[in-house]
């Protein structure tokens, strides 16, 4: 039996969105907010961050727990040790007494359609906790966290071994299943079989990574002699 497999560019990749995982309705704050309300929010709200909003509605900076606590940690007024290790934005914090004042406005936003592993990379390099998430205009539509990004991880594995068997080993690579052995334990996939190209074999790999929940494939193939791709995929 020869495996018909999809041509690379035709094959279909579902990909979660930050839509899927982010919050909302977000709590934000407009730049002329005081230091006192904001602290209250924080409270209220269990939050650790929000956004800054102009007067058009649109994302100008974000104020974090950090940002606050500069005030108390760095102003010598209320005990705070100030060294000249300490940078001198931070400083400037210290006596900030609005969100134009405190906030960071380098501020680093996602689109509602990006993929969480576009976001999750954002946060990664940027060493970012948060990201607001923006409309086309650059209006506020909500926000996406780290733990927000982990939840694709909390897929049962049956379901994630039902989707590789059914739609992408069955309906995307037209190919008979019983051709491959898939287990998933913990989100780890590993597949035995023998695939009918090389080609074939190491697009159902890639394919397979990137379906929702997966952590990693572990691919126990038996490769065709003319090229061996075998290993630990992450």
């Amino acid at each position: 039996m020869e495996a018909n497999v999809v041509p690379k560019e035709e094959m279909i990749t579902v990909s979660v969105t930050v839509n899927d995982v982010m919050t909302t309705p977000v709590v934000a704050v407009k730049q002329g907010a005081s230091y006192k309300e904001m602290a209250a929010l924080l409270r209220k709200y269990r939050v650790s961050a929000f956004p800054v909003l102009d007067d058009d509605q649109k994302v100008i900076g974000i104020v974090s727990e950090a940002d606050l606590l500069a005030k108390e940690a760095l102003n010598p007024d209320r005990g705070g040790a100030i060294t000249a290790m300490v940078d001198h934005r931070e400083l400037e914090k210290a006596d900030g007494v609005t969100a134009g004042d405190l906030m960071t406005s380098n501020v680093v936003t996602v689109k509602p359609d990006d993929t969480v592993k576009q976001a999750a990379r954002l946060m990664y390099h940027l060493r970012v906790k948060r990201l607001p998430v923006v409309d086309a205009g650059g209006y506020l539509v909500g926000i996406v966290s780290r733990a927000d990004l982990l939840t694709v991880f909390d897929r049962p594995d049956g379901e994630i071994r039902a989707e590789i068997v059914d739609d992408v080993i069955l309906h995307e690579f037209l190919t008979d299943p019983a051709l491959f052995t898939v287990t998933v334990a913990d989100g780890v996939v590993t597949v035995t079989g023998a695939p009918e190209t090389a080609d074939g074999g190491h697009n159902l790999m890639t394919r397979i990574r990137n379906v929702q929940g997966v952590v990693a494939v572990r691919d126990e193939l038996s490769w065709p002699p003319e090229r061996s791709i075998a290993g630990l995929y992450f």
